[in-house]
């Protein structure tokens, strides 16, 4: 069952299948949209064996235009001028009916700037000094075109305000600031706040593309959304959200909703997820400060003590959003770091999370190769529903209930300093419940049983302090490499425990309570736990073995 670096190539290539079918395709007629890999992302690509040429086209990465061939459109207050026969103006509202390059400086006190072309034009809106304000729709509105480019003026500072509501102007739920039916790409040199008082910040019904700029958003609901892909080239982002701050998700097309970050730098304060994905979720590079809910401390978790009177690992909750929903019996609120519900995998970054529930969580098969990692969790600090794999990485968890949890774990290198209200590493089959129960409203971690439950270590060095176990293995645990630091104070737990074969190949483990010892005394048969009391062995009975001269 260890995962090799083949196997690794296979999940992130399966990554690729799936955003690559989200990629804008080039075409004879339009040689500007040649695919393209720029040469900050191919040492990424080639370093994780995925090749992310579909994901951004020159004209995308480019944020440029000529000014010489574009059309000025002024906007004055309640009004606008133009001298085109392709920008229809109708008060306050102006309408763009033909491909072209657009550019629009000046403020609409109370307008909107609609896209309305073929479906087989391209429209480029750079924004030059604009400031477009909407009290009842979005000040942007992409209703028909191939794609829509929002290009952000070098030098430039512009602003799109939504009043609070939103009032149908026609069939489309219309409920963002930017709000597209198109493919849309938001790229250029200059800055652009976001101000919706309701709805979202920018929505994309199709595949959503950012390569370049500087972005405020301050949102009611997520700050960015696109149905079908969100793709992330670079970027400055301080995104403060009501729900998720980046959101990904088809809910007509489960295949479809992926999001793929290769850089940028993104500050996200959000109520729901800072970052999520019902697809697969790949980042390769960017810095991360990351803040959901109240935070961890907002959780209050209980002591073993508390834990087995309670009758399982259940915990309550302090003041956050999430016990108050669950109060009401309205469904509790998603308030992870980095979600992905497919696919996941983290090739690289830094990474600052301070998060209510998970820092990184997975719903599919998650691979960590390299990274710096600041976690604080109200619940664990790395989750994964099935294999996990880190190859390598700097892990700091200070505050958790526990560190880093999945069906199976599988660390080739790392450095993980890890202090935990519950388990330190903890491979969960059949039905753990390090997830909030009942007296947090949030359910437990579900794990089906499974065979496939173990954790293999291969090397790395392991600074654990835990309250339940440090390493907690519900099948086998392999230590093949490595230097782990095992302190465990829980009452009850064990600085090693599993239920299946314990194995050390050479391993350096150095454990508070003579857990490694007595397995090595031991060298074989039954744990010198059995499950209930002491502090020497292993909590479960199960076959011990250790290598000689290990």
């Amino acid at each position: 069952m260890k995962r090799t670096r083949h196997g690794l190539a296979a999940v992130l290539l399966c990554i690729l299948t799936i955003l690559g079918g989200c990629g804008t395709q080039s075409t004879a007629e339009d040689s500007s949209d040649t695919e393209t890999v720029p040469s900050e992302l191919t040492a990424t690509a080639s370093e994780s064996a995925i090749d992310t040429a579909s994901l951004f086209n020159d004209r995308d990465l480019a944020g440029t235009y000529d000014e010489s061939e574009a059309v000025t459109i002024q906007l004055n207050g309640d009004s606008a001028s133009c001298d085109s026969d392709s920008v229809v103006i109708d008060g306050s509202t102006v309408t763009i009916t033909a491909e072209g390059v657009y550019l629009l400086s000046g403020a609409l006190t109370d307008g909107q700037v609609i896209v309305n072309a073929a479906d087989t034009d391209k429209v480029q809106l750079v924004l030059a000094g604009a400031d477009i304000t909407s009290s009842t729709s979005a000040a942007i509105y992409a209703l028909e075109a191939d794609k829509v480019f929002v290009t952000l003026a070098e030098g430039t500072e512009n602003t799109l305000t939504n009043g609070g509501e939103y009032v149908a102007i026609d069939d489309n739920n219309i409920d963002a600031v930017i709000f597209a039916k198109t493919d849309l790409t938001l790229n250029g040199a200059g800055s652009l706040t976001i101000n919706a008082q309701a709805g979202h910040g920018v929505v994309s019904k199709d595949e959503l593309t950012i390569t370049g700029g500087s972005y405020v958003i301050t949102a009611a609901s997520h700050g960015l959304s696109g149905k079908d892909s969100v793709a992330i080239a670079d970027g400055t982002f301080t995104i403060t959200s009501g729900k998720d701050g980046i959101h990904a998700e088809n809910s007509d097309d489960l295949t479809l909703g992926a999001l793929y970050i290769a850089g940028g730098s993104f500050t996200i304060t959000a109520q729901g997820d800072a970052i999520s994905a019902q697809g697969a979720l790949q980042i390769d590079g960017g810095t991360f400060d990351l803040y959901t809910g109240k935070g961890s401390e907002s959780v209050e978790m209980t002591n073993s003590d508390q834990l087995g009177q309670w009758g399982g690992d259940q915990r309550s909750r302090g003041s956050a959003p999430q016990a108050e929903t669950a109060a009401t019996g309205e469904d509790s609120i998603s308030q992870k770091g980095i979600k992905g519900e497919s696919a996941y995998a983290i090739n690289g970054g830094t990474f600052a999370i301070d998060s209510a529930d998970d820092c990184l969580h997975a719903g599919g098969v998650m691979t960590i190769v390299d990274g710096n990692f600041t976690l604080n969790s109200g619940d664990d600090a790395v989750h994964c529903d099935d294999a996990l794999t880190i190859l390598n990485g700097t892990f700091t968890i200070p505050y958790c209930y526990e560190g880093i949890e999945g069906l199976s774990i599988t660390i080739d290198d790392g450095i993980f300093d890890i202090t935990s209200h519950d388990d330190g590493l903890n491979a969960a089959g059949g039905t753990d419940s390090s997830g909030f129960g009942g007296f947090g409203g949030r359910q437990q971690d579900g794990f089906a049983a499974s065979s496939d439950s173990f954790i293999t270590i291969n090397g790395g060095t392991f600074t654990i302090v835990s309250g339940g176990d440090c390493v907690d293995s519900n099948g086998a645990l392999t230590i093949n490499g490595g230097t782990l630091n095992l302190t465990c104070n829980g009452s009850g737990d064990t600085a090693i425990d599993c239920d299946g074969t314990y194995t050390n190949n050479g391993g350096d483990v150095t454990t508070n309570d003579g857990s490694e010892n007595s397995l090595g005394q031991m060298g074989g048969g039954m744990g010198g736990r059995s499950g209930t009391g002491g502090q020497n062995g292993v909590e479960a009975p199960g076959e011990i073995r250790r290598s000689p001269g290990a």
